[in-house]
Parts: structure tokens; sequence; C-alpha cells
């Protein structure tokens, strides 16, 4: 897989989709601007869900910065409807920045067993229901959000094919 060495990627699935594990797999750590992790900046704990507001604020702030230094950004938060990503669109468009979409649409069942593993995520199944129908209903209008690439893993095995992502020069 070839990406620009300055894009915005944004990562979108469900919640147990493997956004972080693939974006630690084939991203710097500084390149990963992750919506959990900035939760648990602004309160110390990364399910507060009271947090998410400040946030995002805070993923806008670093994800503004690192674009402005033409930095590689990857935001790893759901993304799964249209008006979240919104904003990663337009500060893209800002700094003249390649959008790359990288979909982990995994099946619903995969999602809650990885879950169920994590302690802090315990918050039941119909939140991943409603991830789940929120990213199959916002999917189709993807290709009018202005990405160069649109990169649709549909299983675990399509992911884990993924050996590395290169860099070519924007």
């Amino acid at each position: 897989m070839l990406i620009p060495d300055f894009c915005l990627v944004i990562l979108i699935g469900a919640s147990g989709s493997g956004k972080s594990t693939f974006a630690n797999k084939h991203f710097k750590p500084t390149e990963i601007v992750s919506s959990d992790t900035c939760r648990g900046i602004v309160s110390d704990d990364e399910t507060d869900q009271t947090a998410t507001s400040d946030a995002f604020t805070l993923v806008k702030f670093i994800t503004r910065l690192r674009l402005k230094n033409t930095l590689l950004t990857v935001i790893d938060a759901t993304n799964v409807k249209e008006e979240s990503r919104k904003d990663w669109i337009l500060l893209a468009a800002e700094y003249k920045c390649i959008r790359i979409a990288i979909i982990l649409d995994i099946p619903e069942n995969i999602c809650a067993d990885r879950n169920a593993l994590k302690p802090d995520r315990q918050f039941g199944k119909h939140v991943i229901s409603l991830h789940i129908s929120q990213l199959q209903n916002s999917i189709k209008n993807l290709k009018y959000e202005g990405y160069r690439d649109i990169i649709h893993f549909r299983s675990v095995e399509e992911v884990d094919r993924v050996l590395a992502i290169e860099r070519e020069p924007s």
C-alpha cells in the first residue's frame, strides 16, 4: 500500500474494528492522533464520554498543527458518521492536504468479541450495532467527501494482508 508522505489519513470503523491496532502497526506513534488518547489527556480516563467534546477540541488542535507543518497525520476515531468527518475534510482542505480514508468494515460479532476482551469497553453491544449501522449509512457518500483514495477492508484477513504502508513524496 502506498500513500503520500503528507496526507491526512482518516480511519473509519466501529469500536473494536481494529483502527488503533492498524494505526499502531503501520504508522509512527507521533503520526497518530487518537480520540481515546486525547480523552485520557483531558480527563485521565480514555473512556470518559463526558470528556469527548474537550478531547475532540484537542484532536483538532493537534491535527491543525501537524498539517500546518506538512506532517502525515492519522485520525484514530470511529468517524462512522459523515458529520464526524467534516472537520477533518475542512482541515485538510485548509492545508491543501490529500485525504485518504481507510475503512475497517469488520463484522459486528468480531468487534463485539474484541471489545469484550477489554475491561474498559463494557458499553454494550448496542453501541457497536449503532456504529455498524452508521458506517453502512455513510459509506456510500464517502466518494463525495473528496478523498483521493478510499481503502475499504471488509474482513480481518484483508486487514492482515497489509504488510506495510509505504510513503511516496507528495
